[in-house]
């Protein structure tokens, strides 16, 4: 298992908080996921998920996600 971690911009309460869940349990591959408002720590399979996967999922629900450095 592989982990990151992402900041995500564009949230600001539970319910978005709640939809950046969603969005990341909705990869395949993800095992584990902590979202707080502003970053998001992920475990995934790196055999199956990537960051990258990751970043597209926060994005297609609506918020910009870059890893964090």
């Amino acid at each position: 298992m592989s982990q990151t971690t992402l900041k995500i911009d564009g949230m600001s309460c539970g319910h978005c908080v709640n939809s950046v869940k969603k969005a990341l349990q909705s990869v395949d591959g993800v095992t584990g996921e902590q979202v707080a408002i502003g970053s998001a720590t992920v475990e995934y399979d790196p055999q199956v998920a990537s960051p990258e996967k990751l970043v597209d999922a926060v994005r297609d629900a609506g918020y910009t996600a870059t890893p964090a450095a």
